[in-house]
């Protein structure tokens, strides 16, 4: 993953952050043609079940990311300032980024700095992870 885009409240306006990442994510996977996309909506629960529903999507899976904490653990994530976030490994031919995005978009309010619906703080933080320059301009896209 090259960079992360977090989406924050600014009064009615959206600001976007970088921060650089780790590289060569979105390589081939297991000699296959499926990509990586990473989201964060608030509770990584609620984030499956909409993206799992899309055909040419192989795999949710839950996780916690961008904080300090090696190894967190759902007790100790939000110490260590982790975020809630699914890992969606999905099939290009079947289903496209922008498709992705648009799913994104539909389970989040952009505009809440303080986390998602009932779930509050920092561990519920609305991003997008990116994991090319594609996926980067696709999301940036997206936002307006």
């Amino acid at each position: 993953m090259k960079i992360i885009i977090s989406i924050l409240a600014l009064s009615t306006l959206l600001a976007v952050g970088l921060m650089a990442a780790t590289e060569g994510d979105n390589m081939k996977l297991d000699d296959t043609n499926l990509k990586k996309a990473t989201f964060a909506g608030g509770c990584f629960w609620c984030m499956e079940p909409p993206f799992e529903k899309l055909d040419g999507v192989v795999s949710v899976t839950s996780g916690y990311i961008g904080g300090t904490t090696q190894n967190p653990t759902y007790q100790n994530y939000a110490d260590g300032g982790h975020i809630e976030a699914v890992e969606v490994l999905y099939d290009p031919g079947k289903v496209t980024y922008k498709d992705l995005l648009d799913v994104f978009w539909k389970q989040v309010d952009p505009t809440d700095p303080d986390g998602q619906f009932v779930d509050r703080g920092h561990a519920y933080t609305t991003a997008i992870y990116y994991h090319d320059e594609e996926q980067k301009k696709l999301a940036e896209e997206s936002k307006q």
